[in-house]
């Protein structure tokens, strides 16, 4: 599907659910992965990720389209437009939007935990992507002090140690 056809369809789907039309652009962003799309505020345009499409269709893809336009109308209206707000939860409910949508098959990359900052008092254990100054952070629990460490890193599956 080209960006032309993304801009019809979106436009079709303002005028039927929200019975207003949207006067902006609509784009495809192959970058969007762990969203399904984008409203930005300042120019009123909205991006939707193609691989939501390619991987679970055009039910799953307008459900997500109907969630951008409900940012997209409420701001112009001078609503409520944020996820929190309560026009913005009405408004979904109303036309049948998602309010997230689903995760891209093969999209849990995660950064591996590097450091681990435990609570010298009770324990306690906070993982941590990126080396950090204890001494600027206490524990949540109890307040305690914490002491940074690195983490061992987990065996990888099917690797039960050398074999010979």
């Amino acid at each position: 599907m080209e960006d032309q056809e993304l801009q019809r369809w979106v436009e079709r789907v303002s005028l039927a659910y929200f019975d207003r039309p949207f006067l902006h652009k609509a784009t495809f962003n192959s970058r969007l992965r762990s969203t399904g799309g984008r409203y930005f505020t300042q120019s009123h345009n909205i991006e939707i990720s193609p691989h939501q499409l390619e991987a679970y269709g055009i039910e799953e893809t307008e459900a997500i389209i109907k969630h951008e336009l409900c940012h997209y109308h409420l701001h112009l209206q001078r609503k409520g437009y944020q996820h929190r707000d309560a026009d913005f939860k009405q408004l979904l409910a109303k036309v049948g939007a998602t309010r997230h949508c689903r995760a891209l098959p093969g999209a849990t990359r995660r950064l591996p935990v590097k450091y681990l900052l435990v609570c010298q008092a009770c324990g306690m254990q906070y993982p941590r992507k990126r080396r950090t100054d204890p001494r600027k952070y206490a524990c949540g629990k109890c307040r305690g002090k914490l002491k940074l460490y690195e983490a061992v890193p987990a065996p990888a599956p099917g690797d039960a140690g050398a074999r010979r």
